[in-house]
């Protein structure tokens, strides 16, 4: 069983390489304020742990930029236009998937970004995060024709696939599959370490930060505990640093 233990032997080996392993945190699916994202938002000033917050800009409300008015190093991130499932019966959803003209997806992405750029100028950052971390290849590629800079979706990312930098998170704290609940904390240690590993090693792209995935608005009190955790024991760690979404995607 992975334990906090194998955490600390993993960033260990980062440090005595002179090495200091990227870590960055993603919360998808923002649109209101509420006691939920309040609790993000704590955590994220109790730990100093920048935050960037996926809001869907069809469905956000201008709330959002004074519930964040105080907090450091968070930023918005584009995550899609209204989170709409544009997928056929029976297959998974997605809202910019292979089901729509790419045209037209394009001009949907653009307007996310306009619309969130317009209303939070000081927050928005050109980074599409697509709901249930599906793009169509064709889009992905065009990306950076309507003005954003920045891929993010889930799992390691294959140098040289899009136009735009893509930085994916890595941990998904959330079971899905199962009852929505915390995957537990042997299967997020496993699960970071393992991504934190194959960067060390070189087997996927050792230039992608490892990023952490949560969504406030179901997470439940198991998961907040472990998230608070993680950034209690990497935060003066020597093999770790947890980056803002400036840095991860090297924007001005």
């Amino acid at each position: 069983m992975t334990t906090w233990a194998d955490l600390e032997t993993e960033l260990a080996q980062w440090s005595e390489q002179g090495r200091r392993a990227g870590l960055w945190w993603r919360d998808d699916d923002a649109v209101a304020p509420g006691p939920r994202l309040e609790q993000a938002i704590e955590l994220s000033k109790s730990s100093g742990t920048p935050l960037a917050l996926a809001v869907i800009p069809g469905l956000a409300e201008d709330a959002l930029r004074d519930a964040v008015s105080n907090l450091q190093g968070v930023a918005f991130l584009v995550h899609g236009l209204k989170h709409q499932n544009h997928a056929p019966e029976g297959e998974k959803k997605a809202e910019f998937g292979a089901h729509r003209p790419v045209t037209d997806m394009l001009e949907a992405a653009k307007s996310a970004w306009q619309i969130l750029s317009d209303r939070f100028p000081a927050l928005a950052r050109p980074v599409f995060v697509p709901p249930w971390n599906r793009i169509d290849a064709a889009l992905a590629s065009r990306l950076h024709e309507v003005g954003l800079r920045g891929l993010s979706r889930f799992g390691p990312s294959e140098t040289g696939r899009v136009a735009v930098l893509e930085n994916n998170c890595h941990l998904d704290l959330i079971n899905w599959r199962g009852d929505r609940g915390f995957i537990g904390e042997a299967q997020a240690l496993e699960n970071l370490i393992a991504h934190l590993r194959a960067r060390r090693l070189e087997t996927v792209n050792a230039v992608e930060q490892t990023g952490v995935l949560s969504h406030h608005a179901i997470m439940n009190l198991e998961t907040w505990d472990f998230l608070s955790e993680l950034f209690a024991r990497t935060k003066e760690c020597d093999g770790a640093h947890w980056l803002t979404i400036d840095e991860v995607f090297s924007l001005p």
